[in-house]
């Protein structure tokens, strides 16, 4: 189940642990943990995503070792058994890079869910708010990271000529085509060769923020050719539109198990 609706989470808000995991591409001018701050679903923590990543590296938000997740997830009072619900107030579903990450290392699938529609819908359904900071007491977290769900630039690069597996990359069109600029600086225009295109927000729906329903997603990924193969890895700017495409795969698949180029095109199309 990797989407739950308000309803559910309505009903078993006291069942769960939920996490704010909101960001803001770098351009919006807009801060995730200063808006929780100030309005948020009742008992739930914040989770950074640009915090609570690999700082060993330039590349943005790039997965934590075992040991830091580990170290993350104990403090944020979460234990193995947790059911988690996560959600976001973005307009990039960012929550889905937060589901991603957990499954990564090794979080049971049926215990991690996005809310569909995240506060968006929440909040205009008029379902109970607050700025009232929440805490969870501390657990232990036991990561088991699932190494094949993560791809590296050399794998991208290998499978070119080896043609293993097929790279869908979640960034608009004028981007994935080079004909607009990047939103990073020395980040090159274009896209990695023989991979597909479909932008993440051709899956949601606009009105509410919610995912398309099965079938029209089905719809969606067999226009770039993709019917039932279960070797998908997806791509974007950063990591974070990518989790969004592969949320949407393993809903019409559920043999499939999210899979990410973690540099993306923040790594593959770095000029420095």
């Amino acid at each position: 189940m990797s989407l739950v609706s308000t309803n559910w989470l309505s009903q078993n808000i006291e069942k769960v642990k939920i996490l704010d995991a909101s960001w803001h591409m770098p351009n919006s001018k807009r801060n995730g943990h200063e808006e929780y701050k100030k309005e948020h679903i009742k008992n739930s923590i914040f989770f950074d995503i640009d915090k609570f990543s690999n700082k060993k590296t330039d590349l943005p938000h790039m997965l934590p070792d075992e040991k830091e997740w580990e170290n993350i997830v104990s403090n944020l009072g979460i234990s193995n058994e947790d059911r988690v619900i996560v959600y976001d107030n973005s307009d990039v579903i960012s929550s889905c890079r937060c589901w991603y990450t957990f499954i990564f290392f090794g979080h049971k699938p049926s215990l991690i869910s996005v809310l569909n529609g995240g506060f968006f819908k929440w909040k205009k359904e008029n379902r109970e708010i607050t700025n009232k900071i929440s805490t969870y007491k501390k657990k232990k977290y036991i990561a088991n990271k699932i190494e094949k769900l993560v791809k590296s630039k050399n794998q991208i690069d290998k499978n070119i000529i080896e043609n293993k597996f097929i790279v869908v990359d979640a960034r608009s069109k004028n981007r994935f085509l080079g004909l607009e600029k990047e939103p990073r600086p020395n980040v090159k225009s274009g896209s990695i060769k023989n991979s597909y295109c479909l932008p993440f927000g051709e899956i949601i729906n606009k009105k509410d923020k919610t995912f398309l329903d099965k079938k029209l997603i089905k719809e969606k990924f067999a226009k770039v050719g993709i019917i039932k193969e279960n070797n998908v890895v997806f791509s974007c700017g950063s990591g974070i539109t990518a989790a969004v495409l592969s949320l949407a795969y393993s809903i019409i698949n559920d043999k499939y198990l999210p899979t990410v180029y973690d540099g993306s095109w923040a790594e593959y199309g770095n000029i420095k």
